[in-house]
C-alpha cells in the first residue's frame, strides 16, 4: 500500500512543478513586452510661455505641449516635436523633418493638465504645409509655416530653456 502512495503523489509534484515553470517563463516573456510599450509612450507637457499666431492673430483657443524633459525616455525619443492645440485640432509639428501630422484626440491620454501618447507621426494623417523657417529671436525660437490645408501662416515663438550655469 505505501508504495502506490507513493506513485500517486509523484504526479501530482510534477504537475506543480510544470504549472511553476510555465507561470515564471510566461512572466519572464510579458515583461519585455510592457517595458517596450512603456518605452514607446511620450509625456506631453504644456508650454506656459509659448506663443502662437494665424496670420498675425492670436487664436482664441491654443496649447503647446513639449516632451516632458523629465522623462529621459520621452525627451530622447522626440526631442524635436511639438504637440499644438489649435481651436478643436490637435497638431503635431515635426521640427526636424519640418512635417505636420494631424492628431486624434484618441490617440491622446489625458494626465492633468498634460497628455500621455504613444506614436503620433502617421503618413495618413500627414498635412501638407510649406515655407519653414526658423529663428533664433533673442529670448525664443520662432518657428514659421504655411498650412496647406488652412492656407495660413502658422507662428509659434517657443522660449529658450533658461541657462542655469554659474557666470564665471
Amino acid at each position: 500500500m505505501t508504495f502506490s502512495r507513493k506513485r500517486d503523489r509523484r504526479p501530482i509534484h510534477l504537475l506543480g512543478f510544470a504549472i511553476f515553470w510555465i507561470s515564471s517563463v510566461n512572466s519572464l516573456w510579458a515583461r519585455p513586452g510592457r517595458q517596450t510599450d512603456e518605452a514607446e509612450r511620450i509625456h506631453w507637457k504644456a508650454v506656459t510661455e509659448a506663443q502662437v499666431k494665424l496670420d498675425d492673430k492670436t487664436p482664441l483657443g491654443w496649447n503647446i505641449y513639449q516632451p516632458d524633459r523629465k522623462d529621459k525616455k520621452s525627451a530622447k525619443k522626440a526631442p524635436d516635436l511639438l504637440l499644438l492645440l489649435l481651436g478643436h485640432r490637435y497638431l503635431l509639428l515635426d521640427l526636424k523633418s519640418r512635417l505636420v501630422y494631424e492628431v486624434p484626440l484618441s490617440s491622446l491620454q489625458a494626465h492633468g493638465p498634460d497628455f500621455e501618447s504613444g506614436d503620433l507621426a502617421q503618413q495618413s494623417q500627414l498635412v501638407p504645409s510649406t515655407d519653414w523657417t526658423e529663428r533664433d529671436v533673442g529670448p525664443a525660437e520662432l518657428i514659421r509655416l504655411t498650412l496647406g490645408d488652412y492656407g495660413r501662416v502658422l507662428e509659434v515663438s517657443l522660449p529658450h530653456p533658461p541657462d542655469m550655469r554659474p557666470f564665471y
